[in-house]
């Protein structure tokens, strides 16, 4: 995998999606390799090959048997360099970008409302834009701002490179060198990313349309990732979205999907390895003839209860031993321990950090948690989101019933 330190986040005002948009442009070939040959060299040799960009970095994977390595390596190292661009491509592929937009947000209200929650939640930090970008943005999206923006960023000094599999740190450092240590580094512009405002008034999001058939429920709070949290504050942060969302022995689950019956669904993430401001998210689906708002009044009665009163040790436990197991499942996962450990380098964090975690989520007490929920699920630090269907129009008078 080559992860670059370069997301939706690092773009030009104006030029939302670009990061994204180069994603797809990284598969239009260099001198050695034609346009669009990328994806079917590595079929040819057996392997499968993928791409994606977050808010914080853009990475290209690739699994291959262990003695055709050099060539990925090789193939990576050409279009690191050596990316060729013309409108005719660009302008095509620009068309696909707009077609993934409407296909996977445009008509996908659960992502809209995603979006629009993360607009209204950061008011200052360019997380506030989508990643797939803003539609009059992408559209005019043009050659030289792809090149540019690839000549910005693309660079052996601004990338990661991580491999996994049967393949030692012997074998790999040399050919690494070899392969990377000709490349010219370039000089990488740090993004200037400004400080968020104190917030001091809750915000909502309201949205409807006709591709809805059940409503659901989304809050996000702004919290601090590891580099922003006190020491121990961003693991007792997971040790509390583990509490209220994860699984089915979890707070919110037990109350409002067993207990109450309110909810089909419910769920918690909160990502502490973020390059910005992390976000603590909860999402519910009601059951059928639940009202978004019961869900809304149910969850809040929970948050208020744990507040006022906090977790147990028990819990706690329970839910350290959960985030352990998960480490130590990604651990023995190839894919998902090389992605564990991409993005952590790509924003910011030490191996060590990845390593460490189990350890300091280990460490972490009731009374951790306690003090993490009442810092964390401040009401005036939100946004709340409600989907819903759109409401039936009112006939007008003289209409036909």
């Amino acid at each position: 995998m080559v992860w670059y330190k370069v997301g939706a986040m690092d773009e030009t005002p104006g030029k939302s999606g670009l990061a994204h948009f180069l994603e797809h442009l990284m598969f239009k070939g260099t001198k050695k390799i034609a346009p669009g040959d990328f994806s079917k060299i590595i079929a040819r040799q057996g392997g499968t090959d993928n791409a994606f960009t977050s808010q914080d970095f853009t990475a290209y994977h690739q699994t291959i048997a262990s003695d055709r390595l050099e060539l990925v390596m090789r193939m990576e190292a050409d279009r690191m360099q050596n990316l060729i661009l013309d409108d005719t491509n660009v302008l095509f592929e620009r068309d696909v970008v707009m077609e993934e937009r409407r296909s996977r947000f445009e008509n996908d209200p659960a992502a809209m409302l995603s979006v629009k929650v993360d607009e209204a939640l950061y008011r200052n930090h360019p997380y506030h834009k989508p990643i797939i970008g803003w539609t009059q943005e992408i559209e005019a999206l043009t050659t030289e701002d792809a090149l540019a923006f690839y000549r910005r960023h693309y660079a052996p000094n601004n990338a990661i490179l991580v491999v996994a599999g049967d393949v030692t740190t012997e074998t790999l450092r040399p050919l690494a060198e070899k392969i990377y240590g000709n490349i010219p580094p370039r000089e990488v512009h740090q993004t200037f990313v400004p400080e968020e405002p104190a917030e001091t008034t809750a915000r909502r999001v309201t949205m409807r349309s006709t591709e809805v058939r059940q409503p659901s429920f989304l809050r996000r709070y702004t919290a601090p990732n590891q580099k922003m949290a006190m020491a121990g504050e961003a693991q007792a942060v997971e040790v509390l979205a583990a509490i209220l969302g994860n699984g089915g022995t979890s707070r919110l689950y037990l109350e409002l999907v067993v207990k109450q019956k309110l909810a089909a669904g419910v769920s918690v993430r909160y990502d502490p390895m973020a390059r910005g401001p992390a976000a603590f998210s909860i999402y519910a689906i009601p059951t059928p003839d639940v009202g978004i708002e019961a869900i809304e009044a149910a969850i809040e009665a929970e948050l208020e209860k744990l507040i006022e009163k906090g977790v147990t040790e028990t819990e706690t436990t329970h839910a350290i031993n959960q985030l352990q197991a998960a480490a130590t499942y990604a651990r023995d996962s190839l894919d998902t321990g090389a992605q564990t450990i991409g993005a952590a380098l790509a924003s910011g964090y030490a191996i060590e950090d990845v390593e460490q975690w189990p350890e300091r989520i280990g460490a972490v007490t009731a009374r951790d948690v306690h003090a993490a929920a009442k810092r964390v699920l401040r009401i005036e630090t939100s946004v709340t989101g409600h989907l819903l269907p759109e409401e039936p129009t009112t006939p007008q008078s003289g209409d036909t019933p």
